[in-house]
């Protein structure tokens, strides 16, 4: 898996400056709950939550973590210590 940049840098700003210009509206209030589980979990597993179908992704050597937003999306992430890191909007068809 690629990180797609763009969509890496349209989550911070979702986060910092609450700018959704390149986020899918209806997917907004999830991502935003999602985050801020994010920046206040220590652990991967602390993002297992009703609906959010945590999960490691498979064949990877980095241990990503991927949650549900909708459909085919998700934010996934890494954790270094106790922060997420590499946090990434992605959609899988």
């Amino acid at each position: 898996m690629q990180r797609n940049l763009t969509a890496a840098k349209d989550l911070e700003k979702l986060f910092l400056y609450d700018n959704r210009s390149k986020i899918k509206a209806d997917h907004i209030p999830k991502i935003i709950r999602i985050l801020d589980r994010l920046e206040a979990s220590t652990a991967p597993y602390d993002m297992n939550l009703p609906g959010y179908r945590l999960h490691e992704l498979k064949c990877q050597e980095k241990r990503i973590w991927s949650v549900s937003v909708s459909g085919n999306w998700r934010i996934t992430f890494q954790f270094e210590g106790n922060d997420a890191i590499n946090v990434d909007y992605i959609d899988y068809h």
